[in-house]
This record gives structure tokens, sequence and C-alpha cells, in this order.
């Protein structure tokens, strides 16, 4: 049985999305052209993939099991694709083609947006569509090239290289270390006002570690959010001691609006200290996106 790539492309897409109008918005079609190719897999395979109603679409039991399938087949088409166009490389190494990245959104605004441009203007036939999200996305079912992750490990079935070191530092104001005094060790949090941009199930430990010595510490935290911007924003304005990347808070600290503490510590957080680059490994060997996790590794 010969079967269009197309067709299960469409299947995949309103598998996923299960929407056939959102399907056809994801593959830059029209509606009753991605129903087509739905009805006409159906008939070739002799199976219903779908229930439908008026308000959703859902996998039947033979849907279920062909997806699996199918997704497959589309990832390694689109693996496949990729490694062709390794070959349009010409002899003076140009590279052409598009990258798809996404990447936290802090780390993104702070560091990446700052190097794309010099890797594009280095790179001039290469194009990047760069999507800013701390949520963990499917790489495969979001067509995406590479994410840049914090992360030590590599997924299941995905490859891992890190690019860059991320520096944690403890920081404060001088208006509010002159009023509550300097912590001089870890314990010494205790006493003090502490915020950060993560909690973990609820704990409010902060680890520290140096050479010889690892503590953990229970802050008092009364402020909590999901983007470092935030935390800065509050520590700038006094209202206590904050756990962040150092790019966040970098030019303040030069400028001394922010002061870093406990310096002969080194703050351990579930992030870890490095951004990494997760991949499916076979797009890990396309030129383009070697080129450009080698870009951002020796960028730091």
């Amino acid at each position: 049985m010969s079967i269009n790539f197309e067709l299960l492309a469409a299947f995949v897409q309103v598998a996923h999305l299960r929407s056939v109008s959102a399907a056809a918005a994801r593959l830059g079609t029209s509606k009753s052209v991605v129903s087509k190719r739905v009805a006409t897999l159906e008939t070739q395979l002799s199976a219903t993939l779908f229930s439908r109603s008026t308000r959703r679409v859902a996998l039947t039991p033979a849907g279920e099991i062909y997806v699996a399938f199918a997704e497959r087949v589309v990832s390694e088409a689109e693996a496949a694709a990729h490694a062709v166009s390794n070959l349009r490389a010409d002899a003076s190494g140009v590279q052409r083609g598009s990258i798809r990245v996404t990447a936290p959104v802090s780390w993104g605004q702070h560091v990446l947006a700052r190097r794309l441009p010099l890797f594009l203007q280095r790179h001039t036939e290469v194009a990047i569509e760069l999507i800013l999200s701390d949520q963990m996305m499917d790489l495969a079912y979001e067509r995406v090239d590479v994410a840049l992750r914090w992360s030590a490990a590599a997924p299941r079935g995905l490859a891992i290289e890190p690019v860059a070191l991320v520096r944690w530092v403890v920081v404060a104001s001088p208006d509010y270390l002159s009023q509550a005094s300097v912590p001089l060790t870890p314990d010494a949090l205790a006493q003090h006002e502490c915020m950060c941009y993560w909690r973990a199930a609820g704990d409010d430990a902060w680890v520290f570690a140096t050479d010889s010595e690892r503590v953990a510490v229970q802050v008092h935290s009364r402020y909590h959010a999901n983007n470092p911007e935030t935390v800065y924003a509050a520590a700038r304005l006094h209202l206590g001691i904050a756990l962040l990347p150092h790019y966040v808070c970098a030019e303040a600290l030069a400028a001394g609006e922010l002061v870093q503490v406990l310096c002969d510590w080194r703050p351990e957080t579930q992030f870890g200290d490095y951004i990494s680059a997760v991949s499916l490994p076979e797009k890990m060997r396309v030129a383009r996106i070697r080129t450009l996790i080698e870009f951002l590794r020796e960028a730091g």
C-alpha cells in the first residue's frame, strides 16, 4: 500500500490538535483540503481514524494505534529532508535554510536576543524562527529544530549538548542591606526576606556549596515568581535578598544598584548551571544546526 506523505502529515496534525481548522492553519492550507486528506487516508486504510462531533475530533481505537506509526514516519521524513539540505552547503561552507529554535523567556531576552543577530549577520543564507517559552515543547510535533533549555540530562530519545554556562548569584540592594545587615554565611539567610523565581513542591530550601562543603538553608520567602525579571525588580525596590541568574542583574551589579553577597558560596538550583541544546539526534547532524550550536557554545 502506497500512502502519500501529505495524508500522513494532515492526520498527525489533526490528531495532535484535535481540530481540523487548527491543523489546516498549522499546515498552511484550507480546512477542506485537510478534511479531504484525512478522508482519503481513511479510505485507503479501510478504517475510521477519528470520531467526529460538532465540538471536537477524537481518535478512534484504530486512530490511536495508527498515530504512533504515522508520527515516526513524518518525523523521519522531515529528518531526511534536513539531511539532504546539508548537501546544499556550497564548497565555501555557506549554510542555507531555516532553523526553528525555542528558548526560555528570560535567557532568550537577555542573552539569545544579542547573539542571534550576530549569527545571522555571519550566516546570511540562514533564517531563524525563535519561540520564547518556559514550557517544554514536543520537538517533533512542534517541528522545533533545537530547544535551548535548562537541562543536564537528555530527555528520552533526544540528544543534548551544553552550550552556555549560567552563573547564579545572591543579590540585594544597598538600602536593604544597610537596614537588615549583610549575610556572611548561608545560615544567616534564615534571618532575611528571600525571593526566588521558582518553588519546587513548596520547598523554600536554598542550597550552597564550596569545594569542601554543601549546606541547605530554609529561607523565609513571601515572594515567588515564575519570571526572574519580577524578582529582580523587587530586589531593586529593597524587598529582600534574591537568588538570580547573573545575566538578569549584571548591569545593576555593575552600576551599584544591587550588591552580591555570599560570594564565596556557589548556589545550586533546580535548573543547574548550563543552558543546553536539545534536539532529535538526527537533527544534531544537520550542518546549519550544528553551526548554530557551535556558535552559541563559543559565545559562552
